[in-house]
């Protein structure tokens, strides 16, 4: 017994170390960068807000449409006025219940001694809408276009702090480097919760194949997916949507078990007015002013790193989060990610990292748990600075309704109530949160092995070649695929295309495995949060549109992923292979339709998907 304790021991203190070790040389490879950005926030609090400077003109315009009393106490720099960034729209599920939000968030301020006013709103489109379609090709230049929108909304300075309403795929880290880009305002992030259960997930799932198959029709399928997205609030598997929850809370920039609260309940509408009024309260008027961009560092992004790993999270946050992270002037890179990944052990098993859902994971415990169990283990900044203040351990809470309908905190429960669903410590899945980084002479590129079997995480066989998903899906429907290979889908980077998400290859190469055939995916596109049990090389680097290796790659030609060993690579003749000549090919169809011809400058100008994907880089 005391020498379990004393091995747990050592492993703990062995891993803390690791992680601290990391941060350290985060911290020191970004500290030039660091350095200027803190500068430039402290330059521009110095100068706002402090709205006797504007004009009469400017600050007329400003409060015109404000009661009587809110342009009184505009008029001075002494009550705080608060800035809602809005991404609400009701074609979006999760976005919908954003409806009702600025009232709420006007009433509060009010409440407060306050004044509350919608900054801006931002696009938000969805990608469960436009997967497989041609505007999904606009889906990852939105992250960049929600920043600029919201730095819009936020250029008038008129307010001291800054509330965000989103949920979704990109608009979470577009708001985000919009809130650092305005870093010298507190920022408080405000979720609206995922929609009740729906079907199980393997229910779902199951559907889906049979009809990749030709088993069932359309009618059967859209019932399945209808009864999976059914209502208001989030999708409740666990895909890019509800990891940027988890980012959001983890980080410190949600109000503490703010994340999985459905929406429409009372607890939901007490947790928002609770954020508005905090927002309030952090502000330079105050005795806690919290300005965003100093209070996420190079701590604040190592926890979303491990908060990632520890959930299973999509792999999309390995760009997300690099550019994030560079929008405060730090600079995270892929390997961090992955060194991180191996000192993190996987905690939960939500969909598609096993068969529970969202609101499964908040009822064994939720984030508060999730919180104790890594802070426990070293394994997470305690002192990272939060909007709520006190540090992180703040955040190991239950979110409840008081009796007054506030919101009332009590501590986690210190046992998971499903460990199938969230594990403590000492039962974790697997010792690593299975984010890696694999290299060789196709590039670099990210797999995601939570979900992958550990005798299907090295794959050796012959490529076939694809430019896109749909030529996968007719060879698919023609019998051509019924063997081993590694399929190579290429020109789906970001100046390819925009970098679309690939989900439509996940039943088909499903199918393909479970036939006993050995598959892979190797593409410089992306799969997000929908990677799971077939081993998927993605994100390569540099992208073919680029001159890069995955373009050089021709049917037959002999690939080896190995997961295990952290390899990519096309077996034989490796000279040969470098020497072949630089792929071309006639991407001018993926420059017209559905607003693509609006984005050519994005895909001229966008960086790396190992720098971030930015065209701010």
């Amino acid at each position: 017994m005391g020498g379990s304790g004393a091995r747990e021991g050592k492993k703990t203190m062995s891993a803390h170390r690791q992680l601290m070790a990391v941060t350290d040389r985060i911290r020191e490879r970004s500290k030039i960068s660091r350095e200027a950005y803190l500068e430039r926030i402290a330059g521009a609090a110095s100068q706002t807000v402090k709205r006797s400077t504007l004009s009469c003109g400017n600050l007329a315009h400003g409060f015109a449409a404000c009661a009587a009393h809110e342009k009184t106490a505009l008029a001075g720099n002494e009550v705080p006025n608060l800035g809602i960034v809005t991404a609400y729209n009701d074609m979006l599920s999760a976005h919908q219940p954003y409806e009702t939000y600025p009232a709420l968030i006007r009433e509060a301020a009010r409440e407060a001694g306050g004044v509350a006013q919608v900054a801006g709103g931002v696009p938000a489109m969805c990608d469960g809408v436009t997967q497989g379609q041609p505007g999904m090709e606009l889906s990852l230049f939105s992250r960049d276009v929600i920043a600029m929108a919201a730095a819009i909304g936020l250029s008038h300075n008129m307010f001291d702090a800054a509330v965000f309403l989103g949920i979704c795929d990109k608009i979470v880290p577009g708001l985000a480097i919009a809130a650092l880009s305005f870093g010298h305002l507190p920022a408080v992030f405000i979720p609206a919760g995922p929609m009740p259960s729906g079907i199980p997930n393997d229910e779902k799932s199951a559907v889906r194949q049979l009809y990749t198959e030709g088993r069932v029709g359309r009618a059967e399928l859209l019932e399945a997916e209808a009864k999976s997205y059914h209502s208001p609030g989030t999708c409740t598997f666990y895909g890019t949507a509800n990891s940027n929850q988890m980012l959001m809370e983890i980080m410190g920039l949600h109000m503490p078990g703010a994340s999985f609260v459905n929406p429409g309940t009372k607890l939901r509408d007490a947790l928002t007015r609770e954020a508005a009024k905090r927002a309030l309260a952090i502000t330079h008027l105050g005795n806690a002013y919290t300005p965003a961009g100093r209070m996420i560092d190079e701590r604040s992004i190592v926890n979303g790193v491990v908060g990632l790993n520890a959930t299973g999270g999509s792999t999309n946050h390995t760009i997300h989060l690099i550019a994030i992270a560079a929008a405060a002037g730090i600079r995270l890179t892929w390997q961090d990610i992955s060194d991180i990944s191996d000192i993190v052990p996987l905690l939960a098993r939500i969909y598609p990292n096993g068969m529970a859902d969202v609101n499964h994971f908040q009822a064994a415990g939720g984030m508060g748990f999730l919180i104790r169990e890594l802070l426990d283990a070293g394994l997470l900044h305690e002192d990272a600075q939060t909007i709520w203040g006190g540090g992180l351990r703040a955040y190991t809470v239950e979110a409840k309704l008081g009796a007054d309908g506030s919101v009332l905190r009590e501590p986690a429960p210190e046992k998971s109530h499903d460990e199938k669903v969230l594990a403590p410590m000492p039962k974790a899945f697997q010792p690593s949160g299975g984010i890696r980084v694999l290299s060789g002479n196709l590039g670099h590129a990210i797999i995601k092995v939570s979900a992958v079997k550990p005798e299907r995480r090295i794959v050796e066989a012959p490529a076939i070649v694809f430019d896109d998903q749909e030529e996968l899906q007719d060879a698919f429907k023609a019998g051509r695929l019924n063997r081993d290979f590694v399929a190579v889908i290429r020109f789906q980077g970001p100046k390819a295309n925009g970098m679309p998400e690939l989900h439509r290859l996940t039943p088909t190469l499903g199918i393909l495995q479970d036939r006993g055939h050995k598959v892979a995916l190797v593409t410089d596109g992306r799969m997000s949060g929908a990677s799971g049990k077939v081993p998927a090389a993605i994100h390569v680097t540099p992208e073919a549109s680029e001159g890069g290796a995955i373009g050089k790659v021709r049917n037959g030609d002999l690939v080896r992923l190995d997961a295990e060993a952290g390899t990519l690579e096309v077996l034989g003749d490796t000279e040969a292979f470098v020497g072949r000549p630089r792929p071309v090919k006639d991407l001018s169809a993926n420059g017209f339709g559905h607003g693509r011809e609006l984005f050519a400058a994005l895909r001229a100008n966008v960086g790396r998907a190992d720098a971030g994907a930015s065209v701010f880089a």
